[in-house]
């Protein structure tokens, strides 16, 4: 695993969004879930979302991933906007460039847990031979080389969101977006995710958005933003601020 990163890339913000607004057609009107969102997220930044359910927290990071469109604003993702790109180039992109990590882990039943992590590498166009050796090198990165033959059904629910944190990781992302990763957890198995997550992000500088309602999880990340009423603030007021104020 490559924990460097250049220096261009250190100075680049991960994730940009500008004036994001989203809303469905309800009836004869529409519903907003939120509007005018600004977002900056630098590189090897941790950034925790939390509020209340139907916020809107998957919505922004599904937007934020690519696998939804804003009804209207701005997202770049290192640099590029990714909801300008064909559905295949976003596919391409996202493999390239994002990891994600939910609640349910939606690992492949059938596949080990080596198999489901060098998934990534094989869609990539990367030889079977490297796909191996990096997925190798990421379980064991998380503490699971004595598992790699196993599936899904016979490990743990701890040990399964650890081979789906791998699979998230094992491309070398620019950011990996995470929805309620502890969120199907027991408090002690989601304090050994919680613990994971913040050393690997600290020693291998990839940015991290965490939706979560696990408040222990969130205070232990860099910056806690919360999404309520269609606005994103800060959620506490020790290093952080509201978003769209000057960088």
């Amino acid at each position: 695993m490559n924990n460097a990163r250049s220096s261009e890339q250190a100075d680049q913000p991960v994730i940009v969004c500008e004036q994001l607004t989203r809303s469905y057609r309800e009836g004869p009107g529409r519903l907003t879930v939120f509007s005018d969102i600004s977002l900056r997220v630098g590189a090897g930044e941790t950034v925790a979302i939390v509020g209340s359910s139907g916020a809107g927290k998957t919505t922004l990071l599904n937007l934020l991933g690519g696998l939804d469109k804003p009804t209207s604003g701005h997202i770049a993702i290192c640099g590029a906007d990714i909801h300008g790109l064909s559905e295949g180039g976003r596919a391409r992109f996202r493999n390239r460039h994002l990891g994600f990590v939910y609640q349910f882990h939606h690992l492949l039943p059938e596949f080990t847990a080596l198999e489901n992590v060098m998934m990534p590498g094989v869609l990539g166009s990367q030889s079977v031979r490297e796909s191996r050796r990096r997925a190798r090198a990421m379980l064991t990165e998380v503490g699971l080389e004595p598992r790699l033959a196993h599936k899904p059904g016979e490990l743990s629910g701890g040990e399964r969101q650890r081979v789906a944190i791998a699979r998230a990781l094992v491309n070398e992302p620019d950011c990996v977006l995470m929805d309620e990763p502890t969120g199907n957890l027991d408090e002690q198995t989601g304090e050994g995710v919680r613990k994971l997550i913040q050393s690997l992000q600290q020693r291998l500088g990839i940015a991290f958005v965490v939706v979560t309602h696990d408040m222990p999880m969130a205070r232990q990340l860099g910056r806690v933003l919360r999404l309520e009423k269609g606005e994103l603030v800060a959620n506490e007021p020790e290093g952080a601020r509201p978003e769209g104020s000057a960088e």
